[in-house]
């Protein structure tokens, strides 16, 4: 690839390397946009490093842009510029040591090779010159092209020292390895098995944000492979690896729901990117281990695990720096149901079809897609099968929707106008006479029609003694 070519059409390079000449410092664009350059990958997030002061450049590059703001970090030495839709990052070179007991480095200036030294893989430790004299020269110390080309990730100096330093690495490793499909070198693999207990130093939130990457890569089951191989997959995610491994009783066993697991997520990710759909593949079986129980009729069961997988998820979250937001409740609700739509397979009646429409409300078309991603039996035939049925509960619960409009719907008659209706206190009797109207909606007894919901009060009404106070109020 020709880099001074690429440089040359590109505006911000020019102004850049405008800028560090004014200032007679050498710059160089270096990290990740570099590695992506030479993949062909889409990156808008540009780091440049230069020998002295990271904000003089930002700040020389900002006011010949027309003044853009800069934002500062002084105590990092770095700033950062915000283009369009682009980000451009500055530090100046710099080496690092590391305490035992912490990630945050110990900085102090440095030369260009050892910057590069600090990075964390050779394919992320690649530089291209902004000098006038050597203008689009790649600088690559440690074989990082050679290592894109091999699809290799390795570590630019001893693996067992970059990780223990900053154990962070080590979910990064497993993140490139999964979004770019490579391979993780045997020594670098080896090195994050020895260190995976110095990511108790990492914040959660931190290793959380790897972790959605890894979820949101292609095939992530891949991610979630090395994270249990090395290990690293038990020091924060305990309950998933639970569900590794296959046990034997009178000749039966159960299958393995670990990788059962990964395959539901796969599956879900071949039709959907949205990361929480991702997050209810990951926890739809979780509470299996909790409820395994073994009969001598039908072999293995889990009973309930839907319900007690549901009661965990909010405790996962929590732990786990997710937001404890409607996403978690999406995510709850979804384990809750994962069974439902299999169950209406068997026998599709409309009763519990509405029931199925108005408990998943916005979140049935995503259930429909991990009901599906969930049908992992090794009988093709079988799962042929269960697909079909599928599309009719499916064009089912399309004509339900359409004609009784149950998916979130609100009760017709309100609490409040049953109280005053009925010139009744606040009590049981309020939501019993709810609950049955819409028990009534739901068993398609009457439709989901203000009228009709009325008419049935006052059957109720009449059969528990009450008096209207009102005429007709609709």
């Amino acid at each position: 690839m020709n880099f001074k070519e690429h440089l040359a059409k590109d505006d911000i390079f020019k102004t850049v390397a405008d800028a560090a000449a004014r200032l007679n410092l050498p710059a160089f664009i270096v990290g990740g946009y570099v590695r992506d350059l030479i993949l062909d990958r889409p990156n808008k997030d540009l780091d440049f490093v230069c020998l002295g002061s990271a904000i003089r450049l930002a700040e020389q590059v900002a006011k010949q842009l027309g003044g853009v703001p800069v934002t500062v970090f002084k105590n990092f030495g770095t700033a950062m510029i915000k283009v369009d839709d682009r980000e451009l990052e500055f530090v100046g070179a710099r080496k690092e040591s590391y305490r035992e007991d912490s990630r945050k480095p110990i900085v102090e200036d440095g030369t260009l090779e050892e910057d590069q030294q600090r990075r964390d893989f050779t394919i992320n430790a690649m530089a291209i010159s902004l000098q006038a004299e050597s203008l689009g020269e790649l600088i690559d110390p440690f074989g990082g092209v050679q290592h894109l080309k091999e699809k290799l990730l390795k570590t630019p100096l001893e693996p067992g020292i970059t990780f223990s330093d900053d154990p962070l690495r080590m979910m990064r490793a497993i993140r490139f390895a999964a979004q770019l499909n490579f391979d993780i070198d045997a020594d670098t693999f080896a090195a994050i098995s020895k260190n995976g207990e110095r990511l108790s130093i990492v914040s959660m939130e931190r290793v959380i944000v790897e972790l959605n990457k890894i979820i949101l890569s292609p095939v992530p089951s891949y991610g979630f492979k090395l994270l249990f191989q090395s290990g690293l997959l038990k020091q924060f995610f305990p309950e998933l690896v639970a569900l590794q491994g296959v046990e034997y009783q009178d000749n039966k066993a159960h299958k393995d729901n670990f990788y059962h697991t990964l395959q539901v997520l796969d599956n879900v990710s071949k039709v959907s990117d949205d990361l929480w759909l991702r997050w209810a593949a990951i926890l739809h079986d979780i509470a299996k281990p909790a409820t395994k129980r073994f009969d001598k009729e039908v072999g293995w069961t889990f009973h309930g695990h839907e319900d007690k997988g549901a009661r965990m998820v909010p405790g996962i979250f929590r732990r786990l720096k997710l937001p404890m937001n409607e996403k978690m409740l999406a995510v709850q609700k979804l384990v809750r149901l994962h069974l439902r739509p299999i169950a209406l397979v068997k026998e599709v009646s409309d009763s519990a079809i509405r029931r199925l429409l108005f408990e998943a409300g916005d979140e049935v078309e995503a259930l429909m897609k991990l009901c599906r991603a969930d049908i992992t039996s090794k009988n093709n035939e079988k799962v042929a099968r269960y697909l079909r049925n599928f599309e009719e509960v499916e064009k089912k619960m399309i004509d339900l929707e359409a004609r009784d409009q149950v998916r979130n719907f609100q009760p017709p008659i309100t609490g409040d106008e049953i109280i005053r209706l009925y010139n009744l206190p606040p009590g049981p009797i309020i939501g019993e006479i709810k609950e049955e109207i819409k028990e009534a909606i739901l068993e398609g007894i009457i439709r989901n029609d203000r009228q009709e919901a009325y008419e049935l009060l006052l059957q109720i009404a009449n059969r528990k003694g009450l008096v209207n106070q009102e005429v007709n109020p609709s």
